[in-house]
């Protein structure tokens, strides 16, 4: 028995939660049927006609593309446009397609850390880490059976921080309840008041973890009801954002990283500012339209900001800080259908993958 679209989609929604995604964003799947058998993926950065008559012609019933096809909500399919045709003959010729676009952006090992990989960047790490994706899970246990239940939370995802895992603070102390008469107490009797050496313990966990956390967490404690409570955090999650930023192995001057640049990302041409008088060393990156992130890369003192779609405007931002590079969207993301590949290949070794060969970059240069 195969895989079924929806094995590709839990796998993917795993290694991207879809609630890292920006608001506009509709990283989901577009089209298809969940239940269907796949039989192949292409893996592509843009999913156009062209995209869906090449999966036809290899026998692949996925795509999954980084750019969602579909941004809003369509009132009509006649075809009258690129997206409307691209959808018909999808939907026609049973062709599921799955976008994992800004929250691919925003987890660590995504499309920066593959443009970081790219200019073989060391020490890197997010540049603008997301806020209120944590929350703090305390609940109380018997001393005897902390062990056991904190292997569960922590199988489930819980206390994770940064490179560190199974962190967790513990308290001991007394815990006193009353069981009714209509109570299953696993320890104590009905209507009789009983102390018990408790463990508060307290974990971080990941939104998008939290309700597999608790079950794992009741499902491992002996009390029929748990004392627990939750805290929403305001801290930032430093393995989720936008942007990354990180060293190059030796330092560089101006003129020799610009065609440095060129030759790792595989450049015909880059928009910059003006060269600065300093060496480069510590590199930001932002796949796609990126100037929001500009602030940022000052601030943690980069050379050079790497990004796409910058308005000629927002050159003049850069203020001689540092050199502001525009090298293009799809030159910036090209990269990451080879990343959905490899993911994919990780966990799918015996389904046929694909990279598409279409060239959908829109932009021409002479």
């Amino acid at each position: 028995m195969g895989y079924k679209i929806s094995d590709v989609i839990s796998y993917l929604e795993q290694i991207a939660p879809p609630s890292y995604q920006e608001s506009y964003d509709n990283a989901t799947l577009i089209t298809g049927d969940r239940s269907s058998e796949v039989t192949g993926i292409l893996c592509s950065l843009d999913c156009i006609e062209a995209t869906v008559e090449e999966a036809i012609e290899l026998g692949a019933n996925m795509i999954v593309a980084h750019h969602p096809i579909v941004f809003k909500g369509l009132k009509s399919l006649t075809g009258r446009n690129y997206v409307e045709r691209t959808i018909i003959k999808a939907i026609k010729n049973d062709i599921a397609i799955y976008a994992i676009h800004t929250n691919l952006d925003h987890v660590a090992h995504g499309v920066n850390k593959r443009i970081s990989d790219r200019l073989e960047l060391v020490d890197t790490k997010i540049l603008q880490p997301k806020r209120q994706l944590l929350s703090k899970l305390v609940f109380f246990v018997p001393v005897s059976e902390k062990e056991s239940v904190l292997h569960a939370v922590y199988a489930a995802g819980a206390g994770k921080i940064g490179e560190y895992s199974n962190c967790s603070f513990q308290v001991e102390g007394t815990g006193t309840f009353t069981p009714s008469a209509k109570a299953n107490p696993t320890i104590g009797e009905h209507e009789k008041a009983q102390e018990e050496q408790e463990v508060r313990v307290e974990v971080l966990v990941s939104n998008h973890l939290l309700p597999n956390v608790l079950k794992q967490m009741r499902r491992a404690h002996s009390y029929e009801e748990v004392a627990y409570y939750v805290q929403a955090l305001e801290n930032e999650n430093q393995e989720v954002g936008a942007g990354m930023i990180g060293n190059l192995a030796q330092e560089m001057e101006s003129e020799e990283f610009l065609d440095y640049l060129k030759a790792k990302m595989d450049l015909e041409v880059i928009k910059h500012t003006q060269v600065i008088p300093r060496k480069i060393k510590k590199v930001a990156v932002c796949g796609g339209a990126g100037i929001f992130l500009l602030g940022d890369a000052k601030r943690a003192g980069a050379d050079v900001f790497v990004t796409a779609d910058v308005k000629y405007h927002e050159f003049f931002d850069a203020e001689g800080a540092l050199i502001l590079c525009d090298i293009g969207h799809y030159e910036s993301e090209i990269f990451t259908k080879e990343l959905l590949q490899e993911l994919l290949s990780q966990n799918f070794p015996n389904i046929a993958l694909y990279l598409t060969k279409v060239v959908t970059n829109p932009t021409s240069y002479r």
